[in-house]
């Protein structure tokens, strides 16, 4: 009898691991190629709840932090709704910012790979208009972008170029829709909507569910199916600190030591604060950058990649600078100040602890912030771990192991990760470990190379080029 119940068992727990299978799902061979050579085994949560019902084509609002794996989720169903031998704008996803529209695109271009002639495109600010207009010739079966860049498009007239078509949409998607909220894009959402089909299926993705949420949805949504999945914070340890106003910096400093991170992210709630403690670790001897709304958006992308690439160790940013901020394996967050609402709370721990590993989130709260304290407690419907805080540490702020290194060429020299690896790992004599994480842009390419190999790995570029061909070098400080 007891050999029979495990066997039973035994049936069951495998019929429920392939029901968490991708090939459960009914979608074409070649999305499941592209799945089995990204490495993705079974679903994630929001996977697993939200896939079945986008697949039968119904609209969805799903509850999800960044890092739960719901780009793949909205990929797969926009992509098994593809018709790509018709020439035609079939999907279009808006996010709230160019640094998550740019990764968003990557993974589904990732997805789409095994799939012939799907042709997407980026279409957001901070670049010129006419490019984008010129790219427009032929439309794209999939468009991800930033709404006011979209809105600008559609309003496009055909004396500047062929503006964007919307008319045979699909799928609409609305990836960090509270965040694009927050940033004042409803009316240009509004707007976008009034111009694509009212027969179309219709994506909401967010980490929290105000009331504005529920809102447009129900102004651009049919009957949609509600996915929430546990935030998981339980992976993310949090700590809050009970500190002095006028010991905020010193506390900061002190936790940073503390911790010893290689890399760590610290929200100050404005963009003084942003300058003023980003200096002020700077001369501690930190190597830490600002990231606010005054950078351009050349400056803004250096600051990122040298952030992302581990050239940087302490990135400091408002919550709206770093909104779409999309950086793997973030050990680290840090509340210089709380957060005047428990939304943003959430938003800032769900930077680290994902895609199930480890996170910490500390806090640092003065007197004045414990009434903010209070309503992140009833948020999070569980008490707040308040720890002591030292001021005597014997560790040094840490130093980065890498250099960032820009090549003044990039996609429109075809130039490829492989080819700037090829050169480093030949000509230049570096062993592979001695070189990191490769960003490629338009006219621009950035590479980490190991401090102390650095400046001889740019001679050599300098005197023997990358395929033959000689660019100009220069290393960030």
């Amino acid at each position: 009898m007891r050999r029979s119940m495990c066997d039973a068992m035994a049936r069951v727990s495998m019929r429920s691991l392939r029901m968490n299978e991708f090939s459960s799902l009914p979608l074409q061979p070649e999305l499941l190629q592209a799945v089995a050579a990204l490495g993705f085994e079974a679903m994630t949560p929001i996977q697993a709840a939200s896939l079945p019902p986008m697949l039968e084509g119904r609209d969805v609002i799903a509850q999800a932090k960044t890092g739960s794996g719901k780009t793949a989720a909205f990929g797969l169903a926009l992509l098994a709704r593809i018709d790509a031998a018709l020439v035609r704008t079939q999907a279009l996803v808006l996010c709230p910012t160019r640094e998550l529209a740019d990764q968003v695109s990557k993974d589904i271009r990732r997805l789409a790979s095994a799939v012939p002639n799907i042709k997407l495109l980026t279409l957001c600010g901070g670049i010129p208009l006419r490019p984008q207009l010129a790219s427009l010739q032929h439309a794209p079966h999939i468009v991800v972008g930033t709404p006011g860049r979209i809105q600008e498009l559609l309003q496009a007239d055909a004396t500047h170029g062929s503006a964007l078509d919307l008319s045979s949409l699909t799928v609409l998607v609305l990836d960090e829709a509270d965040r694009m909220l927050d940033m004042g894009f409803e009316p240009a959402i509004r707007e976008i909507v009034k111009l694509m089909p009212r027969q179309r299926q219709t994506l909401l993705f967010s980490a929290t569910w105000p009331d504005a949420m529920r809102a447009i949805s129900k102004r651009i949504q049919r009957d949609p199916v509600e996915v929430t999945v546990d935030a998981q914070t339980d992976a993310i340890a949090q700590r809050f600190f009970e500190i002095d106003e006028a010991r905020r910096i010193d506390a900061l400093v002190a936790v940073l030591l503390d911790q010893s991170a290689e890399s760590a992210l610290v929200f100050c709630n404005t963009r003084k604060d942003v300058a003023e403690v980003a200096e002020a670790l700077y001369k501690r001897g930190f190597n830490a950058l600002a990231l606010h709304g005054e950078l351009d958006q050349r400056e803004r992308e250096e600051v990122l990649v040298r952030f992302a690439n581990r050239t940087c160790n302490v990135l400091v940013a408002t919550d709206v600078a770093a909104r779409g901020l999309d950086i793997k394996e973030l050990p680290l967050v840090i509340s210089y100040e709380l957060p005047t609402d428990a939304d943003a709370h959430v938003h800032r721990i769900g930077r680290t602890g994902r895609a199930g590993e480890a996170g910490l989130a500390l806090h640092l709260v003065a007197p004045r912030e414990i009434q903010r304290a209070n309503l992140i407690e009833t948020a999070l419907g569980q008490p707040l771990r308040w720890q002591g805080l030292t001021f005597t540490s014997t560790n040094a702020p840490p130093a980065p192991m890498w250099s960032t290194v820009v090549i003044d060429a990039g996609r429109q020299h075809k130039l490829r990760p492989g080819d700037i690896l090829g050169a480093l790992t030949g000509d230049a004599g570096l062993a592979r470990e001695a070189v990191g994480k490769i960003d490629i842009f338009a006219t621009r390419s950035y590479v980490a190379i190991g401090q102390a190999q650095a400046a001889p790995a740019m001679q050599r570029l300098q005197a023997k080029g990358i395929k033959g061909r000689k660019f100009r070098l220069r290393a960030l400080r």
